[in-house]
């Protein structure tokens, strides 16, 4: 069975607990933990071994899994820190962003070579360090995280798969997958209203509101075999509590019927 989470960013304006309670009131399996610095810091990292236990706690109080974690960082000593808490919390995987612009050859081999050593560190800690393409940044497209995925040699990487930046790099999320499934072992998953550069505001990247072909995507991930997280990331304006709760709701709804048909859950 696919398991289904929220990145608490949707709910940065409130505290982890109220973001997880949140979760587990729209039907979620699990959270993935918001800990990047400047928007959303619901696990401090600099400060992790003070919150993390109350997290575990409110995990195992509320029965939701503490499936990922997103840091979007690449700095060593902040993903070092990253990595203690994922080890304390038992949570396998933990999620960056890419750096770098695009179309820049030194700046996608920079990623790959960091990207590399950061996902070595990972592995230390029985982690698995993931990175998705990202619109303008230097993995962005299919072909450019199959660059990145064969050169890249440490047994701690693997790729995040967002539909999303796919449908934005003009390509079709439910065609790319098969490409680079074999690599993917987190999904970062949103619906996108328009071509971009931004997927729109945060109701509109509802599952099922925009214009990805998320039904045949979650056929290709269960076709595939892909069993590892699948995590609703919402960005953008604050929202209330009920607008949050709204939008989480609505997009597991979706999912979780469409998983279903297909009997993955």
């Amino acid at each position: 069975m696919l398991k289904l989470g929220v990145n608490t960013v949707l709910f940065k304006p409130f505290t982890v607990r109220e973001a997880m309670e949140a979760a587990k009131m729209a039907g979620f399996d699990g959270v993935e933990l918001s800990a990047i610095q400047g928007m959303c810091e619901h696990l401090y990292l600099d400060d992790w071994r003070s919150c993390a236990p109350a997290i575990k706690e409110s995990a195992e109080e509320l029965g939701l899994e503490l499936l990922s974690m997103e840091v979007a960082s690449l700095d060593e000593d902040r993903l070092r820190k990253a990595f203690e808490a994922a080890q304390f919390l038992g949570i396998p995987v933990v999620n960056v962003g890419p750096g770098g612009k695009s179309n820049v050859e030194e700046d996608l081999q920079n990623s790959i070579s960091t990207l590399n050593a950061r996902a070595e560190m990972a592995k230390s800690y029985g982690v698995s360090l993931c990175c998705k393409a990202h619109v303008g940044a230097a993995i962005w497209s299919t072909p450019t995280t199959i660059t990145a995925a064969e050169a890249i040699t440490s047994e701690g990487f693997g790729v995040d798969m967002d539909p999303s930046h796919i449908h934005r790099a003009g390509e079709k999320p439910e065609e790319a997958l098969a490409s680079v499934v074999k690599y993917m072992r987190h999904v970062h998953i949103r619906d996108c209203y328009g071509p971009g550069p931004s997927p729109g505001e945060p109701p509109l990247q509802a599952c099922g509101r925009g214009e990805i072909n998320l039904f045949g995507y979650f056929k290709a991930l269960v076709e595939a075999g892909y069993d590892g997280p699948v995590c609703l990331e919402v960005i953008g304006l604050d929202q209330t509590l009920q607008q949050a709760q709204a939008i989480a709701s609505e997009s597991y709804g979706y999912m979780n019927a469409i998983l279903k048909i297909l009997g993955a859950r």
